[in-house]
């Protein structure tokens, strides 16, 4: 080594960005010798990150060394009601306390909670905060389970789709990132990958430049769209109308891989039947296209090869969304697209890795419980209800949630029914505790607010659901202040609440063995992971799956031959699943409840999308005056038709209030003559930056979707009307 390099004061720590993003991006962290992080990047070697961040994690270190981050443990004062706060103000709710006297004092109410009224009156509230393997689902189910409390049945973003997906190939698989670039069609359906799938966008560019063509199915002109050869802005939640249009054309056409079919598919014929009803007339009287739009869209797309889906998760937040996600993903079987290297689709890569969750999250402790058995289950989408109801429905199946802990989230802004939601966080008789790194919507009603780590701040092991890389998160600096890792808070609550199991007290070291599985060998037991030791994770900070580590030599194509883990063995467009059930098992689109076509449009004819912004990631940087100013230049408010305004009288500018029988928010109107007629849109923001401390979910529900029982953020109905001069 140099003798400058030798000298250096600084030194480069592999890390892995692991907020809730497919990308999972490999982070090169220089720290320097007083421990300080001083500029993050991307990994240059890394396949899919390439050496740059998006520009939310590109300033990562304003998050990590921000002035009002929270370092110590603190505890409602006595005097201070539940509620929402004024932005800066949350610390005259809270005193300082130590760790022993927040951890004890936790453990005794915890305790107390379950002898009253039984433990499953205890709900942990938690999703992808963090998508580590640690940080999202270790420690933390060890304790809920030992302890008895509800589990919560984690909803809110993906499940929908997964189960969609899992119904036709049974494994949630896709094109690898790299190869979207040897595609000549790429489609975007309900994703935007310049928004939230950045590190895709150069593969998208250079298959471009190469002669391929982008097309977005999108209701809103998001970014991708923006830069889209065409953009299709249908109505919201029409997607599985669009599909089982384009497969109409595609058979009556003759553009359907009969070979692929015969040896890959479950149900053709049946399919085939279904769609004969989906005439390009019916489906453009839903979707807003013409007739010849969806016959061009399912002719370009059948017969360009290779053509590559980019499904993502928006299409599932619909109440049909797992159907959806279902009929869209059918279309490269139908094209037999998957048989040509970059063509097929991706919804997500994550059912590639096989990581050992049993032994990280030991379900088997619940025997030791207080129940002895595994605790009833609580959905997240539901959390107003569960809060407000549980306990006195008899479809609900025990008592109702006295103790709430909530950690990875934030539901005071992200949760459905935002209403709801608050009425019941402010109970007098639940008793919240929130472990997070800022004051948010949530922790405004905790009794107690714990101080949370970034990634650079713990060890971590991690998958993707974006490409197919298995990478090792090193610790690149100290825990700022006393701030505490999952792993660390819940080991040490368990040891408080007496539970004597040896693995409470594992260390994260032992955990990344265990969901390893390292054997005598030093290599990982795992499916996929056989030739994976942590020393080569150590120094190389990723390694790809065992079927992707010769990409050009012997390139990954999913469903391309082979027997699927299906009950058929087989692509399913008939679901033997579902028909086992009693249940429809070929696709069909079923008009939401909250939609144009519904009997409550004649109060509420405005159909609402509730956008997620483009610099947050979901809730998270939203408290950030740098990203808040990013977002700020989007001149966000009520965006809305030309045509709808006028019916209302409305004019840019105008304060308006958007409003239905769950709620009321008031925004600035946009005209946006991009968005289709009859849609309007609003974006997700934290709620204590409103003047009437609400957010776009004070209109969203409760209803769940078709498959999975997921949010439906995206099945809304609204008005809007001016608001009175003061």
């Amino acid at each position: 080594m140099p003798a400058s390099a030798a000298q250096s004061p600084f030194r480069i720590v592999h890390t892995v960005c692991s907020h809730d993003c497919p990308d999972s991006c490999g982070v090169l962290v220089t720290v320097d010798d007083r421990g300080r992080a001083v500029k993050v990047q991307g990994d240059p070697s890394h396949p899919v990150t390439q050496g740059f961040l998006c520009g939310k994690v590109a300033k990562y270190l304003d998050r990590v060394y921000a002035p009002d981050r929270i370092l110590y443990p603190l505890k409602r004062r006595p005097d201070a009601e539940k509620g929402p706060r004024r932005r800066g103000s949350e610390l005259e709710a809270f005193e300082r306390v130590s760790w022993d006297e927040a951890l004890n004092g936790i453990a005794a109410r915890l305790r107390e909670t379950a002898e009253r009224y039984g433990p499953e009156s205890i709900l942990p509230y938690s999703y992808a905060g963090t998508i580590g393997q640690l940080g999202y689902g270790s420690m933390d189910r060890r304790f809920f389970h030992r302890l008895g409390a509800s589990q919560l049945d984690r909803t809110i973003c993906a499940e929908a789709g997964g189960q969609g997906w899992k119904l036709v190939y049974g494994q949630k698989l896709g094109i690898p990132t790299e190869d979207f670039k040897l595609a000549k069609l790429i489609v975007a359906w309900g994703g935007n990958i310049h928004g939230n799938n950045v590190h895709l966008w150069p593969m998208v560019e250079q298959a471009r430049r190469n002669g391929a063509r982008l097309i977005v199915i999108d209701p809103y002109r998001t970014r991708t769209a923006a830069l889209a050869d065409w953009h299709i802005a249908i109505r919201p939640g029409t997607d599985a109308a669009l599909a089982l249009g384009m497969m109409h054309v595609i058979f009556r056409e003759g553009l359907e891989d009969r070979g692929y079919l015969e040896a890959m598919a479950h149900g053709a014929e049946q399919l085939y039947g279904r769609v004969r009803e989906y005439t390009p007339q019916r489906v453009a009287n839903w979707t807003g296209m013409t007739p010849g739009e969806v016959e061009q869209l399912a002719r370009e797309y059948a017969t360009t090869k290779p053509a590559a889906l980019r499904l993502n998760y928006g299409v599932q937040r619909a109440e049909n969304g797992g159907t959806a996600v279902r009929a869209i993903i059918m279309l490269p079987a139908l094209t037999g697209a998957w048989k040509h290297r970059g063509g097929g689709a991706q919804l997500s890569t994550s059912g590639a890795f096989e990581f050992d969750e049993d032994a990280l999250r030991r379900p088997d402790l619940a025997k030791n419980s207080p129940l002895g058995r595994l605790a009833r289950v609580v959905n997240m989408s539901q959390l107003g209800e569960a809060l407000t109801e549980l306990g006195q429905k008899d479809w609900h199946q025990g008592p109702a949630v006295h103790a709430l802990f909530v950690y990875n989230s934030n539901p005071g802004a992200v949760a459905p029914n935002h209403n709801a939601v608050v009425r019941g966080l402010k109970r007098a008789d639940l008793f919240t505790v929130v472990h997070d790194l800022f004051f948010t919507d949530t922790t405004d009603y905790a009794d107690y607010v714990l101080p949370a780590i970034t990634f650079l701040e713990q060890t971590e092991i991690q998958g993707a659901y974006g490409h197919y890389f298995v990478q090792l998160s090193q610790q690149a600096i100290e825990p700022l202040g006393e701030s505490r890792s999952n792993v660390w808070l819940f080991g040490q609550l368990a040891q408080r609440m007496g539970f004597a199991e040896e693995c409470f007290r594992d260390t994260p070291e032992e955990m990344i063995r265990q969901a390893l599985r390292i054997g005598a060998d030093g290599h990982s037991a795992n499916p996929q992971m056989e030739h994976v030791t942590l020393e080569e994770l150590e120094t190389k900070g990723h390694v790809p799956l065992a079927f992707h580590r010769e990409p050009e030599a012997k390139p990954f194509q999913p469903f391309e031959s082979g027997s699927l883990p299906t009950p058929s063995g087989k692509i399913e467009f008939y679901s033997e699943t579902l028909a086992a059930k009693g249940l429809d098992p070929l696709p069909a689109f079923v008009a939401p409840a909250e939609s144009r076509w519904s009997a409550r449009a004649k109060d509420y004819p405005l159909e609402f999308l509730s956008r997620k912004n483009d610099n947050y990631m979901n809730s998270t940087f939203g408290n950030l005056e740098g990203h808040r100013k990013m977002e700020a230049r989007l001149n966000q408010g009520l965006e809305m038709h030309p045509l709808d305004a006028e019916t209302r009288g409305l004019s840019e500018g105008d304060t308006v209030r958007v409003f239905n029988d769950r709620g009321c928010i008031r925004l600035t109107m946009k005209i946006n003559g991009d968005l289709p007629a009859g849609v309007v849109a609003g974006r997700l923001d934290w709620a204590k930056f409103s003047p009437d401390a609400v957010n776009v979910n004070a209109l969203t529900s409760e209803r769940v979707t078709d498959l999975g029982a997921g949010a439906t953020f995206y099945s809304t109905l609204v008005e809007v009307k001016k608001e009175p001069e003061q």
